[in-house]
């Protein structure tokens, strides 16, 4: 596969910290401030997600595809091993670029994954009515952003209090849901994905954080990561959802930071 042109963006300065974005782009925004202070925070868009292209159409958009276009990106913009960030399928990347010896450490919030397939089915329906949504409203977003009902409706299922979302901020994830090239055929692909143990144990640190209201991917499958990777540290993110960020900043910058040394 060669090399991507995926898109990114850095904030601050110090070492380099890598945040995986894909639909959770938007959530990101007070986090990666907060990191900023201690970190060069490189945020870029997965394959296929906001301003990223997605992967060759004679290609399957599987988690550990994207991973393998991630990590020959690296290099070419003078990244060797750093420590990684990602939510939901970016956790699961996350992961997998750990798995690899790709990155130095990694940092997984509510990694998909860890579902039986009638959870996944669930988790990515969910996500295929939420598109649909989006695309429904694609030039005025502002119908659903508007409101904190709407925002209740369009986000229930990412986030524990969707009413408290910023309308701007709401407003542009719903832009980025509809217009990302690669969603459909990636949430196609990632369905039968299934986190595999390392063996024989965790080659860089790892850190797994599940929300305690996280109704995309329960938390009791936070108990079955533990199990595959006994060797990482597992935490919760109290009163957070699927994607935490928007729930908790503070939280999960704090979650990043511990577990990267800062």
């Amino acid at each position: 596969m060669p090399d991507m042109a995926l898109t990114s963006r850095r904030l601050g300065s110090g070492p380099p910290l890598l945040i995986l974005l894909q639909l959770d782009r938007d959530g990101w925004g007070p986090v990666l401030e907060r990191l900023a202070r201690e970190y060069e925070v490189v945020g870029v868009d997965l394959p296929g997600f906001g301003d990223s292209p997605a992967l060759p159409e004679k290609s399957t958009p599987s988690v550990e595809a994207v991973a393998a276009a991630v990590a020959e990106w690296l290099p070419g913009v003078g990244l060797t091993r750093p420590p990684v960030v990602g939510n939901s399928l970016g956790g699961a990347v996350a992961l997998e670029l750990a798995r690899m010896g790709a990155v130095g450490s990694a940092v997984a919030l509510s990694p998909i994954g860890l579902w039986t397939r009638p959870e996944a089915a669930y988790a990515l329906g969910s996500l295929r009515v939420a598109h649909a949504m989006a695309r429904a409203c694609a030039e005025r977003p502002g119908w659903i952003a508007g409101h904190p009902i709407g925002r209740t409706v369009a986000f229930w299922q990412l986030v524990a209090r969707p009413w408290r979302i910023p309308e701007e901020e709401a407003a542009a994830a719903l832009r980025n849901l509809a217009r990302s090239p690669g969603f459909e055929r990636t949430r196609r692909a990632v369905r039968a994905y299934r986190l595999r143990a390392f063996t024989p144990e965790v080659p860089v640190p790892v850190t797994v954080g599940w929300g305690t209201r996280d109704l995309m991917t329960p938390p009791h499958q936070a108990l079955r990561a533990a199990r595959l990777l006994p060797g990482a540290r597992h935490v919760s993110l109290k009163g957070c959802g699927h994607s935490p960020m928007s729930d908790d900043p503070e939280q999960v910058s704090q979650v990043v930071l511990d577990a990267i040394g800062a």
